[in-house]
């Protein structure tokens, strides 16, 4: 193994994690503090990539470790299928809890959640550079280089993903959105959200190492949270008590059920593509023109 790629990213990942206690004890030295807009989280928030970042310049490897570059080139449906998972799983779930009366759609109006989701996709775009892509990206492009398996990719990546996000939902996070998604403490909270991130990774990962770029995932994220957060938080539909775990658009088991098969889905894909590459090249080079 690549003992440089080893220590890259083991310091990558160490810094990840304390990203967010930073934040927070920053946001300590200070008496009063914006909800879900304070310099702790800006810290948070910005941490991963400037590592990355950091790491790529200090040891002199390559950038393409990022996925910077679009490469719409043969991707374009990959951008397509980025920028519409969320709403055809959002819209399969609404249907399933709509039958079976777990949810309330009445107080859903189409024209101005439309008009919400439209304005707030650029300010998602740009926050959703930094949120998870330098580890769907850069951390899974090391990880790669250490010739670990798909499934150690994703339960790291995933991992650390939600281990990331434990500053933001134990301090940053208000506990009035906590309780409109789930009626459980901050705690319960965390651990339920990691599941989630270890499944919806999939996906993630697959895209990028498919596309080998971070804009697709981008896409897909910013997607997620111009549609899925506003829909509960903001009220446009309700859930039955009790039936939050199991049907929530946001972290419920069938709706990451859902994402986790359409992340393997991809993976099956890329595999075969690349199966279909390999054998070609095969032949070419056993049979040279």
């Amino acid at each position: 193994m690549n003992k440089k790629v080893i220590r890259n990213t083991i310091i990558f990942i160490v810094l990840v994690i304390l990203s967010g206690w930073i934040g927070v004890l920053v946001d300590s030295t200070f008496p009063e503090q914006p909800n879900g807009d304070s310099p702790g989280m800006g810290i948070w928030l910005i941490l991963p990539m400037l590592t990355a970042v950091a790491i790529t310049i200090f040891s002199k490897s390559g950038w393409k470790d990022f996925g910077f570059k679009p490469n719409f080139k043969g991707n374009i449906k990959w951008y397509l299928i980025a920028f519409l998972i969320f709403p055809v799983i959002t819209t399969i779930v609404l249907i399933i809890g709509a039958t079976t009366r777990w949810i309330d759609l009445s107080a859903f109006d189409l024209r101005p959640f439309i008009l919400l989701f439209s304005s707030t996709l650029l300010i998602n775009f740009i926050i959703d550079i930094f949120d998870g892509t330098p580890l769907h990206g850069y951390l899974t492009s090391q990880l790669i280089k250490l010739n670990l398996s798909d499934w150690k990719i994703y339960l790291i990546v995933g991992s650390l993903w939600g281990i990331w996000h434990a500053p933001y939902y134990l301090v940053f996070l208000p506990e009035a959105d906590i309780q409109a998604v789930l009626p459980v403490n901050r705690a319960i909270f965390f651990v339920i959200s990691v599941a989630t991130m270890v499944c919806w990774a999939v996906m993630f990962i697959e895209l990028f190492r498919i596309t080998k770029s971070i804009w697709p995932g981008v896409i897909l994220h910013m997607v997620e949270d111009s549609l899925i957060n506003p829909l509960i938080i903001l009220g446009y539909v309700s859930i039955a008590a009790g039936k939050e775990i199991l049907i929530s658009p946001i972290n419920g088991i069938i709706t990451t059920a859902l994402y986790l098969l359409i992340g393997l889905g991809i993976r099956a894909y890329r595999r075969q593509a690349n199966q279909i590459t390999f054998y070609e090249s095969k032949e070419e080079r056993s049979f040279p023109q």
